[in-house]
Formats: C-alpha cells, sequence, structure tokens
C-alpha cells in the first residue's frame, strides 16, 4: 500500500520516448479493457447463474442493465473528479471498487446482492475507461493522440474476442463465481502496474471551477460536439448490430450459435485490425479526413445491408461481409473522432471525457432499444437503424470537418 501512496505524488512527465510509449500503451489499454471484460467474460455464465440462483432470465438480464448503468453514471463521477484531484488517484480507487464489485459478485447469495454488486462493479471499472481518454489527452495531441488511440483499441481489442471463450473455460472448470474473483485478480494486477508504470500526467489547477460552468463550456466548443457525435453515432451503430445480429444470424440465416460466436469474434478482430491500419494511414492524412472516408464507406455498407434486406433470398455469406466491412470501419472512426473531440479541452479533459462516455452510453441505449422497438421478424429493423446512425455518423463528422484548424496551427504531436 506504501508503493501505491508514494505512486499518487503528482509528477507531470514528459511525452513518453518510443521505448516507454509501448509500456503506456499496454497499461492504459489493460485499463480501459477491465470494463468490457465483466461483459463479455460475464455473457456464457446467464443461464447458469439463473439457474443456480433461483431466478428468472429477466432478473438476470437486470444485472447486465445495472453493469451498463454503473459505467453511465461513473463516467460522469470520474471525469470531473479527474481533472480536480489529478489522473492518477481516481485511477487506484476506481481500480480498488472494481475488486471490491467483483468479489461482492462472487459471494452474491441473490440476484439482488448480484444486480448491486454488479453496479459497483460497473462504478469501478468506468474509471478506467473515461481517464484513459483524458490521460492520452494530456500527452498526445492531433494524429499522434489518434495513433496511440488506435493502439490501446489493439490491446482492449482482445477482450471481445477472447473473453467469452476465457468466461466459458472457466466456468466448466470452477464455475461462475471464479469468473469474478479472476476479474477482481486482475484489477489488483494492473492496480500494482499502475503504481509502478503510469507517472501523474494532469496537474490540477489551483481554483476549479463549478461542474455546470466546466460542462456549459465544454458543450459550446463546436469541435467538440460535433466529434462527440460522430463518435457517439459509430457506437450506437455499433450496439445496433451487438443487439440484432443474434436473431439475424441465428433465427433468420439459421447459424449455429458456434459458428455465430466464430462470426462475432472476426468481426471483433476486424475492427482491432482496422484501427491498426489506422495507424498507417495515419502517416499521410489527417485523422479527421480519415473519419470522414470511413463514414462515407461506412454508411455505403450500411445501405447496402439494408437493401439485402429487401431481398426475399438474403442469404448469410453477402450480409456477414457487408457487416465485417462495417464494423471495421468504426474501428476507423472511432480513434480519429475520439481524439479529436478532446484535443482543445486541456484543464477540462476529464469532463470531456465523461461527458463524450455519456453521450456515447445514451446514444447506444437508444439504438439497441430502437432495434428491439422495429422489430418485425427481419432483418431491415437492424439494417435499418444501422444505417441511420452511418448517416447522421457522416454529417457529425462533416461538421466537425469545418471546425479543423490550418495545418500550420496544427497542434505538435
Amino acid at each position: 500500500m506504501r508503493c501505491l501512496l508514494l505512486g499518487l505524488t503528482p509528477a507531470p512527465v514528459s511525452t513518453p520516448p518510443e521505448a516507454d510509449r509501448r509500456r503506456w500503451v499496454i497499461l492504459l489499454g489493460a485499463l480501459t479493457a477491465l470494463g468490457p471484460l465483466a461483459i463479455d467474460a460475464y455473457l456464457p455464465t446467464l443461464p447458469t447463474i439463473q439457474r443456480e440462483l433461483a431466478t428468472t432470465s429477466g432478473a438476470v438480464q437486470l444485472t447486465l442493465s445495472a453493469y451498463f448503468a454503473g459505467l453511465t453514471v461513473g463516467q460522469l463521477f470520474w471525469g470531473p473528479l479527474a481533472d480536480r484531484l489529478g489522473r492518477k488517484k481516481p485511477l487506484v480507487v476506481g481500480l480498488l471498487l472494481y475488486a471490491v464489485g467483483s468479489l461482492a459478485c462472487a459471494a452474491s447469495p441473490s440476484i439482488e446482492w448480484l444486480a448491486a454488486s454488479r453496479a459497483l462493479q460497473a462504478l469501478g471499472g468506468s474509471a478506467g475507461v473515461v481517464v484513459v481518454r483524458a490521460v492520452v489527452r494530456d500527452r498526445w495531441a492531433g494524429r499522434a493522440g489518434a495513433e496511440i488511440m488506435s493502439s490501446i483499441v489493439l490491446v482492449m481489442g482482445a477482450a471481445p474476442i477472447l473473453a467469452p471463450s476465457l468466461g466459458g473455460l472457466i466456468l466448466g472448470i470452477w464455475g461462475w463465481r471464479a469468473i469474478f474473483g479472476t476479474l477482481a485478480v486482475a484489477a489488483i494486477v494492473v492496480l500494482l502496474a499502475l503504481s509502478r508504470a503510469l507517472p501523474e500526467t494532469h496537474v490540477p489547477p489551483a481554483t476549479s471551477e463549478s461542474l455546470l460552468r466546466g460542462a456549459r463550456e465544454v458543450m459550446q466548443d463546436k469541435r467538440f460536439v460535433t466529434y462527440a457525435l460522430a463518435s457517439s453515432f459509430s457506437q450506437a451503430g455499433m450496439f445496433a448490430y451487438i443487439a440484432g445480429s443474434p436473431f439475424v444470424f441465428i433465427e433468420m440465416l439459421h447459424v449455429d450459435p458456434g459458428v455465430f460466436a466464430i462470426l462475432f469474434g472476426t468481426n471483433a478482430a476486424g475492427f482491432v485490425a482496422s484501427a491498426q491500419l489506422n495507424r498507417r494511414l495515419l502517416r499521410r492524412w489527417e485523422h479527421t479526413v480519415i473519419a470522414m472516408g470511413a463514414s462515407v464507406v461506412g454508411s455505403l455498407m450500411a445501405l447496402s445491408l439494408l437493401g439485402l434486406t429487401a431481398s426475399a433470398a438474403m442469404s448469410l455469406v453477402p450480409a456477414a461481409m457487408l457487416v465485417f466491412l462495417y464494423v471495421a470501419c468504426l474501428g476507423l472512426i472511432a480513434s480519429n473522432t475520439t481524439a479529436a473531440a478532446l484535443e482543445g479541452q486541456g484543464q477540462r479533459a476529464g469532463l470531456g471525457s465523461a461527458l463524450l462516455g455519456a453521450v456515447q452510453f445514451a446514444s447506444a441505449a437508444i439504438a439497441s432499444a430502437m432495434v428491439g422497438v422495429l422489430a418485425d421478424g427481419t432483418a431491415r429493423p437492424m439494417a435499418l437503424v444501422m444505417t441511420t446512425c452511418a448517416a447522421l455518423g457522416v454529417g457529425s463528422v462533416a461538421l466537425g470537418r469545418g471546425t479543423d484548424p490550418q495545418p500550420d496551427a496544427l497542434p505538435a504531436s
């Protein structure tokens, strides 16, 4: 504990050299991945939890809703705190809450206890999601910030690819409670690494402005608003796909659940791969130019999928290819629009990151709900929501491009 407390002393650092950069990326990626990991590793346990805790499937689903609620509320809490106290303290406290929440999940005697513990776990996990974006903004700007975000996606992208299989393996050997125990251990390991490898990147101002005033200033920044919306619409399109794809592929196209898991993992791999392609593209083009191109291509893929749903002979291969390309485009959009949104926030990077995350989750919740509301027994609702999100994303990036600085005014990388 002494080393943790010593590690909290603010010690602003310069942009890390290349040798240290990889360590930063791995650590920041791990911090970001803990939140999603608690979702993806948990999914295979739902039927078992329902049976062992003698509850209903609806009640088990509420534990997932509690987690999303904790992620949303937590981001609004940790962001302003990171601006006032520095980045490292909230991360340490968040990781401790995540570990305690995970252990409480493992010890749950009832579904109500589990839901409350999941909310606590998410509250802690959200610190990594929101503060990591602020740390990146502290140390890198412009193209460099977008490149770092792409590298972080590579690390955190392993979660949706590997976590369901890992969760299923642990479930089969030790039971569902061991999954939460494993998550608690992972949080402690990341905490120890954080205390040693991540210096403080933000010195809080001598006087702190009110939260409402800060939020008002952030929301008056047209560049932040337009690119935050673009990032949010891309996330909304992703959640529309996540919400609708099990029905479309398993029920409509009669894909075996095991094959669907492979398709799901392949799409996640496509998202990660495109984020890595982004690092190469950034050597030639500005990050906002790449976001614009990817938004246009993604909208064409979604529109093509919508057209395919009108065909009575809709088949697996073209549908899977269009979805893969659409998700891959999101990997190019997410890193670049996030970096662009936070470029001008400076001392308010934590608050800006929190507002960005809240808008993203709200958009994602609306999009996934709309897929259910519009359900008509076809793939059309999923494709329609994806297309709408893609079109709105194109418009948002186009508006954001109008706020881009001239080449000679770009911040130093």
